[in-house]
């Protein structure tokens, strides 16, 4: 196995190789002026199995066509085997139309995947979990929640009630409570179709004078978690801590949060983030091994 930092990883794909013992390939990239992307392998791949590890968040555009130009120069290189590992994968928001003459994003996405050569992709906390199952290329889905959980036990907030955001997310609440033990809720949330604007709205939540750790897949611009939070502090929550697997936060999303109440946010390294505490690489290490 050869594991492939790409530039959007590079520190996590160190950590993986280092767990695995597995042989590390660098390569060279670049931006040229105009803005392109430039990849180069430093080694042969030549019958090798190559897993490259490239986190597809912002800029999406760039970190995409990094893992496509590596991905099909494993592929002309003479590569065996190409598994992508891209713990957060863009463009799954858009995994049906919504609206008449919608692109579907992710079916692109994966199209453009297997033309380059992928015969595999390991994900983490996938934004559609329920397609990328059915792309044509096998996918692993796997979870960080349970990472997450563990983090707040040993911080002493065992006991603590797992919420989250949306029924949709309620299985990552569900999850966190089997370790956590201090029961699981969620609030009820609805998207507006054309805005994409997230309304919470509060259910019967019994948070009064309890600790309360809201869970969820993604913080983006932080409006959905802000308002969650706000809605559980209001609700006579102790203290409310924000934990999500992809810590995007743009746009001050982070601030927002914590003006709300929030005591803490804490993430994941899937994405390169200051407040990334907790690294996911023991979890695809682990993957590969059961894997390759």
């Amino acid at each position: 196995m050869v594991i492939v930092p790409g530039p959007a990883s590079h520190e996590l794909g160190l950590k993986v190789a280092e767990l695995l013992g597995a042989k590390i390939m660098p390569i060279e990239y670049k931006s040229f002026p105009d803005g392109e992307s430039y990849i180069r392998f430093t080694g042969d791949v030549k019958g090798a199995h190559v897993v490259i590890i490239q986190t597809i968040s912002p800029p999406q555009d760039t970190h995409l066509v990094q893992a496509l130009l590596m991905a099909d120069a494993a592929k002309d290189l003479g590569a065996k085997k190409i598994i992508l590992v891209a713990p957060y994968f863009a463009y799954t928001r858009q995994d049906r139309r919504f609206l008449e003459g919608e692109a579907v994003s992710l079916q692109t996405v994966v199209r453009l995947l297997i033309a380059t050569g992928v015969k595999g992709l390991i994900t983490i906390n996938s934004h559609s979990p329920n397609l990328l199952e059915k792309t044509g290329i096998k996918v692993r889905n796997l979870s960080a929640i349970g990472l997450l959980a563990e983090y707040f036990k040993a911080q002493g907030l065992s006991g603590a009630i797992s919420l989250a955001p949306g029924k949709r997310a309620a299985v990552m609440a569900v999850e966190a409570e089997r370790i956590l033990k201090g029961g699981c809720d969620f609030l009820k949330t609805r998207r507006d179709l054309v805005t994409g604007k997230a309304v919470v709205e509060v259910g019967k939540l019994g948070v009064k004078d309890r600790d309360a750790i809201i869970f969820d897949d993604i913080i983006s611009t932080g409006g959905t978690m802000a308002e969650a939070v706000r809605i559980v502090k209001e609700l006579g929550a102790r203290r409310v801590y924000a934990a999500c697997v992809h810590p995007l936060l743009i746009g001050g999303a982070g601030e927002k949060i914590l003006k709300n109440g929030a005591e803490k946010i804490v993430g994941t390294d899937t994405v390169p983030s200051p407040i990334g505490a907790i690294s996911v690489a023991p979890l695809i290490a682990d993957a590969l091994r059961r894997r390759l």
